[in-house]
């Protein structure tokens, strides 16, 4: 089922109209920078939250370049812009009062800076006892590594990823997303959902903690299960998958493909389909462990063949049998494809900075409320005036304010 974005509304300066979003009627206070934080925000944004982004008043450079580049207007649209001080009297106070009227607060910096700024969960909570509060960090908020500076690519060698990466014996290799920060702003918004609904039951909020390192030890799943159940420390596969053999790439006479053989049952459609029958007798690889033993020459006899045929027949074959299979992808092609543009992966909306353009929509799709791309980023303080009056500041309060530097 396709849901093509809505339309993006004429005045972009207010907050995003909620509609029939999920979670109209929440606000947030978004604390947050650089990458983990913001993903975790957007999930919550994108479904009708009213998210106030909380900015220095001095423009600083953003992490991943200025705001009319790619990575900011992804991750910040769907939100209003309060420049706050939060080292000055005035914004601070500014800033507690916004957060007595908060249902969710989101924040990513080391663990020590809210309790020194006194905005950390104990101290809000007092005067707001339904706070969900939501701290990301790079290692957790205590223990032996706490004070540690957190960034993907340490968490993704620390969490073991980067050593079962990349062909074996060329050492580590990366993943070419920064897995371990989105994967961690994604269970803080899921950590958030469930305490929200907990939250209806018991009237009372509470501490949502993650860290990169936590998403990214979670993330090993099954080779950790490996580990912590058989004691077996897997090393690097390469393109290879480290148990279902034969599943990784093959070269085509135009390209290279995926193919994905998991279990016998498709085993023998994979013979069929390479009209080698004998291999589904053939001892060296009739059983899973067999094929796990014999898994380079296996490899060798397949691409002998898939060489014969261009990755476009390949597939079309694999498929009419049931063995999966697929393309290989540069990014334009991704979105170049049918399939992306019918699930309406690429939403258009109106940028400020750069006018006309497209955006990545949500993996989600729901029936009654889906997501929506309903305002773009905002500029760094744009929503200030219409924030603090909201919380009963006068005209000549923002004023003082403004003029103190602490908006």
């Amino acid at each position: 089922m396709s849901q093509p974005a809505e339309p993006v509304p004429d005045n972009m300066s207010g907050a995003p109209s909620p509609g029939k979003a999920a979670l109209a009627g929440l606000r947030v206070l978004d604390l947050t920078r650089v990458r983990s934080g913001p993903t975790c925000v957007r999930q919550l944004a994108d479904w009708g939250a009213d998210v106030i982004k909380i900015e220095a008043p001095v423009d600083t450079a953003q992490f991943g370049g200025p705001r009319s580049g790619p990575d900011f207007q992804n991750l910040h649209r769907n939100k209003r812009s309060l420049t706050l001080d939060l080292k000055t009297a005035a914004g601070l106070d500014a800033f507690r009062k916004l957060a007595d009227s908060a249902d969710v607060i989101v924040e990513n910096f080391r663990p020590d800076v809210k309790n020194r700024l006194g905005i950390d969960y104990d101290t809000l909570s007092r005067t707001n006892a339904r706070l969900v509060y939501a701290s990301i960090s790079g290692f957790g908020q205590d223990g032996p590594l706490a004070d540690r500076p957190g960034f993907d690519q340490i968490a993704q060698g620390m969490g073991g990823l980067m050593s079962i990466t990349g062909e074996p014996g060329a050492g580590p290799m990366r993943a070419g997303i920064p897995i371990a920060d989105l994967c961690a702003g994604l269970f803080a918004a899921q950590g958030i959902l469930i305490a929200l609904f907990e939250r209806a039951q018991s009237g009372k909020g509470q501490w949502v903690q993650t860290s990169l390192l936590q998403a990214q030890v979670f993330m090993l799943d099954f080779q950790a299960a490996r580990f912590l159940m058989d004691g077996v420390v897997p090393g690097q596969a390469g393109n290879n998958h480290p148990t279902s053999i034969p599943t990784g790439v093959f070269r085509t006479s135009d390209g290279h493909m995926n193919i994905a053989v998991t279990g016998n049952t498709i085993w023998a459609k994979f013979c069929e389909v390479m009209d080698r029958p004998d291999w589904h007798d053939d001892a060296r690889y009739a059983t899973a462990p067999a094929r796990s033993e014999h898994r380079d020459a296996l490899g060798k006899e397949i691409e002998a063949i898939t060489l014969t045929r261009a990755t476009a027949d390949w597939i079309t074959l694999f498929t009419k049998a049931g063995v999966p299979a697929g393309e290989i992808n540069d990014i334009g092609q991704v979105f170049a494809s049918e399939q992306v543009r019918h699930l309406g992966l690429a939403q258009p909306f109106v940028s400020q900075e750069r006018g006309a353009t497209e955006l990545v929509g949500q993996p989600i799709l729901m029936s009654r409320t889906p997501s929506r791309i309903a305002s773009p980023p905002p500029t760094a303080g744009q929503h200030s005036a219409e924030i603090l009056t909201e919380i009963g500041l006068s005209r000549d309060e923002i004023a003082e304010m403004k003029a103190s530097g602490a908006t």
